[in-house]
């Protein structure tokens, strides 16, 4: 396996899962372009047999759909009505991923720097986007409605007046309309029962309701380039990934035609997804760094870039869901409960099993790429040694 490497690192364990009793010990943050260096303090961690045991799992357990990424789209959501390619796709890779403790790099496999499509992990830079406005008090609170800013006719009417910035974070605002050629009602429709009554239902009170909606998703983008007023790709850039020495690799797409005019300039206004095309394209190591800064608390080699607000808020599970908070799935008692693992663990995922999985009691990073999604809590328990 040419980009396989593996530190391998002895280990007791606990009845349950692996100890994580080690001394307390610096976090690396990995300066841009560097070799990622590995772990060396081989006291109590991981066990040899979890670990082989682990890669060999996600590299046996490779997502089942066609890497031709654009076939796999279209046949993932073939129920949708009236879905179709929007916006850029890319044929993907094999398996990957990488574990970090601490920051430094316990194991890897596969190609950690290939760009890939990661769909709705996507989601979580959005998220972070809005959180790095609230820090900088161009949106006072999350809880203001999101009409106080935008009033092109987005956010009017009886219902979508309502709503706030919390409600499209957390996913429960049902919000109704069309952007971008998607419509609200076409988005993820009921696995059961009429179309249309679905297409005619009564709205639900924003706030009450969950539901995974990449239109609506798609809103919350549009609003925060109109906050912003600048391309949030540049927001995200110029004040996370840049000082994250993140590579030069990574894009942020939105659909063909979702583009708009702020201030004079012409400008596209991304999405939070990637199953009707765009959203983040990026390596499973600028994946890494990402998650590093929220295992910090915000904090990356000294310099603060999200507040520890903004970090902990995410992790708050939304009334609705208890599963979910700010664009981060959250390991809580509920429908998604990995009842095995420390419920403090809180992830991204995507589509065809993209995940960025955060551990801060134990100082866990963990980054996969294109593991069959319904084998993450298998491939979870190998690493933590769950008998």
């Amino acid at each position: 396996m040419k980009y396989f490497r593996l530190l391998l690192l002895s280990a007791i364990s606990c009845c349950n899962c692996l100890s994580f009793e080690v001394a307390a010990q610096e976090v690396y943050f990995p300066s841009f372009g560097a070799r990622w260096e590995t772990y060396t303090n081989t006291d109590k961690v991981f066990s040899e047999e979890s670990l082989q045991e682990a890669v060999a799992f996600a590299l046996a357990h490779e997502y089942s759909g066609s890497r031709d990424l654009r076939q796999a789209i279209l046949k993932g959501f073939e129920r949708e009505p009236y879905h179709e390619i929007l916006g850029p796709t890319k044929k993907r890779g094999g398996p990957a991923g990488m574990i970090l403790k601490n920051g430094y790099l316990v194991t890897s496999w596969g190609d950690t720097q290939r760009v890939d499509m990661t769909f709705s992990v996507t989601k979580s830079f959005l998220s972070t986007t809005a959180g790095l406005a609230i820090d900088a008090g161009i949106i006072a609170d999350v809880k203001d409605p999101v009409s106080h800013t935008i009033w092109d006719g987005t956010f009017e009417g009886d219902h979508n007046s309502k709503i706030t910035w919390k409600h499209l974070l957390e996913q429960n605002s049902d919000w109704s309309g069309q952007l971008w050629g998607g419509k609200d009602w076409a988005d993820r429709p009921p696995r059961e029962g009429n179309i249309d009554a679905w297409k005619n239902r009564e709205l639900q009170e924003p706030g009450t309701f969950f539901e995974y909606n990449d239109v609506r998703v798609n809103v919350l983008a549009y609003a925060l380039t109109q906050t912003w007023r600048k391309p949030l790709p540049q927001v995200l850039k110029e004040q996370i990934m840049d000082p994250i020495g993140a590579s030069t690799t990574w894009r942020w797409f939105g659909y063909d035609q979702a583009w708009t005019t702020i201030d004079g300039l012409h400008m596209q206004s991304v999405t939070g997804g990637g199953h009707s095309g765009g959203g983040m394209f990026i390596s499973a190591e600028d994946m890494a760094r990402f998650g590093l800064l929220f295992l910090n608390n915000g904090i990356w080699n000294g310099k603060r870039l999200l507040s520890e607000n903004w970090v902990n808020a995410v992790q708050q599970p939304s009334a609705p869901n208890p599963n979910y908070g700010y664009m981060w799935w959250l390991n809580q008692p509920g429908p998604r409960h990995w009842k095995n693992l420390p419920e403090h663990l809180y992830y991204a995922a995507g589509f065809g099993g993209n995940f960025i999985v955060i551990d801060q009691e134990n100082d866990l990073v963990i980054v996969l790429r294109w593991l069959e999604p319904g084998q993450i809590e298998a491939f979870l328990e190998l690493v933590y040694g769950v008998k």
